[in-house]
């Protein structure tokens, strides 16, 4: 009985082994590896991490811009008033 049950389990072993040899799995898997590859790369996707970057530089540009803003507008101010004054 233990013969025939060693037997059994090697044979189905056997024919597993056999069937994910010749399974298209494997061959399916790498090409829609490669498919979606090629798809996030013409998509232009960024990791996680770059766009925190981007999103930091961004909010530090923002701070930047605003301050300029300031700055323009404390040089505005005077050639306004001296604009006003000789009207």
């Amino acid at each position: 009985m233990t013969t025939d049950k060693q037997t059994l389990l090697q044979d189905l072993q056997r024919r597993l082994t056999e069937l994910m040899r010749s399974s298209p799995a494997p061959d399916i898997e790498r090409n829609l590896k490669a498919l979606l590859g090629q798809t996030f790369d013409r998509l232009e996707l960024v990791t996680r991490d770059e766009f925190d970057g981007y999103v930091e530089l961004l909010g530090s540009l923002r701070a930047r811009v605003a301050k300029l803003e300031q700055a323009i507008d404390a040089l505005e101010r005077p050639a306004d008033a001296a604009a006003r004054d000789q009207s």
